[in-house]
Order: structure tokens, then C-alpha cells, then sequence
């Protein structure tokens, strides 16, 4: 089952499952956080939607059309939605990554990408049970930089550039005994500035606080093992590169369970009450193939096991002045 939030005609916020062309609304329910809240006390969450689908249905194409489709998972504050990622996960994702540091080479010579890597390879599936190796971590930003499907990635008027990290989120809520309750997975774009971090690895941090997509839909349920689909980069109509997009443990160097314990081993982050959305890392990008975005650009993830592609056109923001702080 996947869930999408949206607003009707009238402009009031509701929950439903796709189904073909239309949404099937789910009757009381305004947000998927408050689907998670029941959940929490006990009731599970497909029964649950099930339990309260009306004969309401709304047309998909024209909510998307409209831009009135939000991300399928969001906080009442902001704030307490908190948005982090793991990198170096992915089978693909080190020859990219290594490309851009322009370091690699054998043995003793390893970058300190490679080595991570490599640690994620003969470490991040450990046994049942067991802790496997630390993976690559980073801090996207809260809430109010999830971009829905349709909505514009802006690029800020000091970034060098602005470039997709199509991947799959896990979609969490802290429960009140500071359980992370797995909602599920969503098409996720991580929107970075490859070139930002490629001139000083120690830059990273940097180039990952930008706007990031999630969506249309929250696909409930355990991730699968193999998940496939492509990702396009449209310039006026044009396709400009494409290319593969590959997820789920069997792509993959390290277990969601193990990425999994290794962000929620904080207790920072099992603060009854957050939603996580926590991005798996990627395994291609169009920056690796030399490609350079920009404005108007249109990123698309197509993967059929999450229903409509995500799609998020690229902007760029002007002016870069000094940011001044004032005594008091």
C-alpha cells in the first residue's frame, strides 16, 4: 500500500491511497503523522487506512497538475522533522564519489572514501543480532527543506552547483517509549553541490544543507531487495542524461537495519514525537558523468514500485551578500 498527502479543491489537507488515476481519501485523518500517531497506540498502519477509506476519491493527474500534492510525510513543526542521510551505501556509489576526489588508487594509497567503502563491504551486513561497521553520515537540515513532487530545488546564490542524488528515504516516527516506528520508504531527491565538496572533502557538510524532494507517495512495508527504475535530468524537453536507478539491500553494501542502528543509536534521535526522514545514500549521479545542471533543469526518478515518478524542477536563488549579525 502507498499513501499520499494533498489538498483538495477546496484547499484542505487530506490522506489518501493512489489507486490508478484517482485518490482514494482517507476519511479523518488530515496528516500521515497522525495515521503514525494511532499507530503508535497500537493499531497497525495498513489496517488502519483500510479501516477508514471512504468512497471519496480525488484525481490524481490533476492534484499533481496542480501542484496541490505535498510530500507524504510532514510534521506540524517543522522543527521536529528532521532530515539526515548516509552515503558510501551503495554498491554504485564509490566509483562516483571517488571520481570526484580524483584519489584512487590501490592499497596503502585507498582514499579515505574508499576505505569507508570497503568498511561498508566487509562490515555493514552484520549477522542478526550483532552491530555492523559505522557507515558515512551527514545532517540534511528539518522540515521546512522537504520540497514536494513539483516544487522547485533552489540552488542559494553562493552554491556551485546544484546537482540530483536520486535515492530512497526511510520515512520514521519516534514513538513515546523513543522506539523509531519504521513508516516506510519514498522516492527521495538529495539535491547537493557536487562541486562544493569536491574542492575539500571536509566541505561535505556543506554542500548537503540545500532543499532535498521526497515523494509523491510513502510506500508502506519493508523496502525490497532490489529496487529499480531510472533518473532523468529533462532540459527544454529534452532528455540531457538518464540513468540507472538501483536500491534495496541486494544493491547495496550495507543493511538498512545496520544504517538503520547507526543513526538511531543517538539519543538525540529517538525524541518521542519526530518524524526522520532518513535518505540511504545513492548509487549513480549525473555530476560523476561530468554533467552540469541548470536553471529549469527538471530532476525525474521514475521507479515503478513507488508509483508516480518524482519530478522537481531546478531555480536559482540571487544575490549574495554578507550575512551580518547584530548586537543586542
Amino acid at each position: 500500500m502507498r499513501l499520499v498527502q494533498f489538498r483538495d479543491r477546496d484547499g484542505a489537507r487530506r490522506v489518501g491511497v493512489p489507486d490508478s488515476d484517482v485518490i482514494r481519501i482517507v476519511e479523518g485523518f488530515e496528516r500521515v503523522y497522525d495515521l503514525a500517531g494511532a499507530v503508535a497506540r497500537g493499531d497497525g498502519l495498513e489496517a488502519l487506512v483500510s479501516a477508514h477509506l471512504g468512497d471519496a476519491t480525488e484525481n490524481y493527474g490533476a492534484a499533481l497538475a496542480d501542484n496541490r500534492v505535498l510530500a507524504p510525510i510532514d510534521h506540524p513543526d517543522p522543527a521536529h522533522c528532521l532530515v539526515s542521510g548516509t552515503g558510501l551505501s551503495h554498491l554504485g556509489s564509490a566509483q562516483a564519489r571517488d571520481k570526484m576526489h580524483a584519489k584512487l588508487t590501490s592499497g596503502e594509497d585507498l582514499t579515505d572514501s574508499m576505505k569507508m567503502f570497503k568498511a561498508g563491504l566487509e562490515g555493514g551486513k552484520p549477522a542478526e543480532g550483532e552491530i555492523g561497521a559505522d557507515p558515512e553520515w551527514f545532517w540534511k537540515g528539518d522540515g521546512s527543506i522537504v520540497m514536494p513532487c513539483g516544487a522547485a530545488l533552489a540552488s542559494p546564490s553562493f552554491a556551485l552547483d546544484g546537482g540530483e542524488e536520486a535515492e530512497v528515504a526511510g520515512i520514521y516516527l519516534i514513538g513515546d517509549d523513543s522506539t523509531p516506528l519504521r513508516l516506510g520508504f519514498a522516492l527521495a531527491n538529495e539535491f547537493a553541490d557536487h562541486v562544493l565538496e569536491r574542492q575539500n572533502y571536509l566541505l561535505l557538510a556543506h554542500s548537503k544543507l540545500r532543499h532535498c524532494a521526497v515523494g509523491p507517495e510513502l510506500r508502506i512495508g519493508p523496502l525490497p531487495a532490489s529496487v529499480e527504475g531510472t533518473t532523468r535530468i529533462r532540459r527544454a524537453n529534452e532528455v540531457v542524461w538518464q540513468g540507472p536507478f538501483l536500491s534495496g539491500e541486494n544493491n547495496m553494501s550495507h543493511s538498512i537495519a545496520n544504517l538503520e542502528h547507526h543513526h538511531f543509536k543517538y539519543t538525540l534521535f529517538r525524541r518521542p514525537g519526530d518524524i526522520h526522514i532518513h535518505f540511504l545514500g545513492a548509487g549513480s549521479i549525473s555530476f560523476a558523468d561530468a554533467v552540469k545542471t541548470e536553471e529549469g533543469d527538471v530532476f525525474e526518478i521514475d521507479v515503478p514500485e513507488f508509483g508516480r515518478p518524482l519530478s522537481n524542477p531546478m531555480a536559482q536563488e540571487r544575490g549574495n551578500a554578507p550575512v551580518t549579525v547584530a548586537d543586542i
